[in-house]
């Protein structure tokens, strides 16, 4: 049985037809523009030529005849760009043009114009990405690779970075098994061993989010916002042979220092180089460090340095300076409408002014030569130089003989001795009152009275004196005062004659502490009235004593607040003591949430899992926890942190009463939490970080970018 025939399909005939026999057809369906102008198109013709014909139909008249014109359905963009060029004198008006003649004409011109747009299928973007990369290859540079396609340099990176992602993710991605957002977190770096670590150890896990593929490449590099980035400084870092990633498809600060070691050993060296350059302006010691604990000045002396004294015309000047300013600023006060030059000249003496009140300042060569200094990185990468402090041991000491009264010696003043001079003995008043050698002969000599007399005469004294000091308040305010700022601020005074002392802890082993806004406004206002307070402590009686009402309680207040101590540790149970901290609170009307207290990831991240979920809970409710309690520690201790801003949620041992719930759910959260999402029965203990039988084994630590501790790893 012979097979039915098969029909042949004859393709439409191509020919070069002159540019002016060629007219645009109105059947053509694209209207809208869209992806590369006409004048874009016309540049890349005249570059490579046509590389794609246009589609005709001939032009028929009233007999169906041809008339020798040819309507252009589709290829109306190329016919367009031609006559630009043609515009241009760069193409001949009658340049022959390759097109495919419909004359069968089985399909409607309108149908031939859709299916040349609709047929076509853009380039997957791995495709793209590799023919980039082949152009690069072929030597073209970026600049030109986007000129040549009309597409910005940036954008011709991108795509050259995601081509180098390695083999492997590139394949997976091709098989739609990685998006491409996940490809672009992994071209951050460029160890493909790294990129299929990270890959292999996030596949089966919830947590495949390109921030977090980020967080993974960069766990053991340093931002490049980090103070010790700052510092160095990118060229400097490269110059060491130092790699710095960058993310080319969102905002990265700078990137990420690839190799911390080298970066440390870098900070190193130039804070070496910094403090010898400031130790030879002469002084004794400088240490350096890129950060100290907080509290690491405790037990030192503060000197500082003076301003230089200003001369007879510098003062006549500036009190003249004053005036004008006040005259003229006084006057435009009154003044209805604005006027810039005389805003301008009171910007001009303001600025005459500071310079004046900023006087150049410089130590005592003397004092410098028994102080030291200490560097340090500030919060922005700068350096940080606070000097001017004098160890106990570099004290300059009196010789023998010279000691003053409570220097040296023996608690009650030092000037007890076993001597046999008559100056040797109990002085009182400053006037020796007891023989040290005993003898109770009688010669003609006014002899000391007896040690227990002169006992006996004193302890009367001394409750008069205590009878008279409770008569007047304001003198034993000053007599404490004068007790807690010798304390305070002088290391070697004169004791006072009240029995009451303070004590002030550092909390140095708290990390962080001396960067926190309390910390920084404690050490502003000491350094304050440090420097106000008299070099000499013999001096402080009378500066107390002309110092203003206000004055004195302000430095009372700041002399008592060091004193202050709240702090619950395992091995010292004050529950009475923390309880009065407690009320001291509610009288203050104090609140850790109004001080700026706010839980950080590092903070929820050294809690259980079971603790960052209460948090949530009760703060947000259960359907918040919820969200959450599936994640990996790290990622839910980032994520709570994100749920926990603005709710003014504070752990247990910041809250005024243990069993209150601080959150902006309040009772409302309260109500509506299920038994299940309900805290549970030991919601009121401590945290794990501060119980005394917390289960180390519980949960991992957080590692915040890479180690929990590890001094070459960044915070993030």
């Amino acid at each position: 049985m012979a097979k039915n025939a098969i029909e042949k399909i004859a393709m439409n005939a191509a020919e070069n037809i002159p540019y002016d026999k060629l007219m645009l057809s109105q059947k053509n369906v694209r209207r809208i523009k869209d992806g590369v102008s006409i004048e874009q198109l016309a540049e890349d013709i005249g570059r490579r030529k046509l590389i794609q014909s246009l589609n005709v139909r001939p032009v028929l008249d009233g007999e169906g005849e041809e008339t020798g014109t040819f309507e252009v359905p589709a290829g109306g963009r190329r016919y367009l760009a031609l006559g630009i060029l043609i515009k241009q004198k760069r193409l001949a008006k009658n340049e022959p043009i390759p097109c495919i003649v419909n004359r069968g004409q089985e399909t409607s011109a309108e149908e031939d114009s859709l299916a040349e747009n609709l047929r076509r299928a853009d380039l997957h973007p791995l495709d793209q990405f590799r023919a980039f990369k082949t152009l690069s290859d072929q030597g073209l540079d970026p600049d030109e690779i986007g000129a040549r396609f009309f597409v910005s340099s940036a954008t011709v990176r991108q795509r050259l970075r995601l081509a180098s992602v390695s083999p492997k993710l590139l394949d997976l991605y091709e098989k739609d098994e990685i998006r491409l957002e996940q490809l672009m977190a992994f071209s951050i770096a460029d160890d493909h061993a790294r990129q299929e670590q990270v890959w292999e150890r996030i596949a089966s896990s919830h947590t495949q989010e390109p921030y977090y593929i980020r967080r993974l490449l960069t766990e053991t590099t340093v931002r490049a916002d980090d103070r010790r980035a700052v510092y160095v400084g990118a060229e400097a870092y490269e110059a060491a042979g130092g790699i710095i990633l960058r993310d080319l498809f969102e905002q990265d600060s700078g990137g990420w220092f690839q190799d911390a070691g080298l970066l440390e050993q870098l900070v190193f060296d130039r804070l070496k180089m910094d403090a010898e350059a400031i130790r030879t302006d002469g002084w004794k010691w400088v240490e350096a460090a890129i950060s100290f604990p907080y509290g690491h000045t405790s037990g030192m002396r503060r000197i500082y340095a003076e301003a230089q004294e200003l001369s007879a015309e510098e003062i006549e000047r500036y009190d003249a300076l004053k005036a004008e300013y006040a005259k003229l600023d006084a006057d435009y006060a009154q003044a209805e409408d604005a006027d810039e030059a005389i805003e301008a000249k009171l910007d001009q003496l303001g600025a005459e002014l500071d310079a004046i009140d900023d006087r150049p300042q410089s130590y005592d060569p003397a004092q410098k030569s028994i102080a030291g200094v200490f560097v340090t990185l500030a919060a922005n990468g700068k350096l940080q130089v606070d000097a001017g402090f004098v160890r106990s041991e570099d004290e300059p000491r009196t010789e023998p003989g010279d000691v003053d009264e409570g220097e040296e010696g023996s608690a009650d003043g030092g000037n007890r001795s076993n001597g046999d001079d008559d100056g040797d003995g109990v002085v009182v008043n400053g006037k020796p009152v007891n023989d040290a050698s005993g003898d109770d002969g009688e010669d003609d000599r006014i002899k000391p009275l007896p040690d227990r007399l002169v006992f006996d005469l004193t302890a009367q004294r001394t409750l008069a004196l205590r009878n008279a000091l409770a008569g007047d308040v304001d003198i034993a305010f000053v007599a404490a005062l004068h007790a807690f700022v010798l304390q305070v601020f002088y290391r070697f005074a004169p004791d006072t004659c009240l029995e009451i002392s303070l004590k002030s802890g550092s909390f140095s082993q708290v990390d962080g502490l001396a960067e926190t806004s309390w910390a920084k406004e404690v050490a502003e206002r000491h350094e304050a009235w440090d420097r106000d307070l008299p070099d000499e402590a013999e001096a402080l009686w009378d500066f107390l004593l002309g110092l203003d009402e206000a004055s004195r309680k302000a430095l009372f207040a700041h002399c008592v607040s060091l004193t202050l101590n709240a702090v619950v540790e395992p091995w010292n149970r004050r529950p009475k003591a923390l309880e009065h901290a407690d009320r001291l609170g509610r009288s203050l009307q104090f609140d850790m949430v109004d001080a700026g207290w706010t839980p950080t990831v590092e903070f929820l991240g050294r809690l259980t899992k079971a603790r960052i979920l209460q948090a949530v809970r009760e703060a947000r409710g259960a359907d918040s926890a919820q969200l959450i309690d599936h994640m990996k520690k790290d990622i839910m201790a980032r994520e709570a942190a994100r749920l926990l801003e603005g709710s003014n949620w504070l752990p247990e041992p910041l809250r005024l009463e243990v069993d209150e719930v601080v959150s902006d759910a309040g009772d409302a959260v309260a109500g509506e939490m299920s038994e299940e999402a309900a805290p549970d029965d030991d919601a009121a203990e401590l945290p794990a970080f501060l119980a005394d039988d917390a289960d180390p084994s519980s949960d991992e630590p957080v590692t915040i970018d890479g180690d929990e501790a590890d001094h070459l790893q960044a915070a993030e």
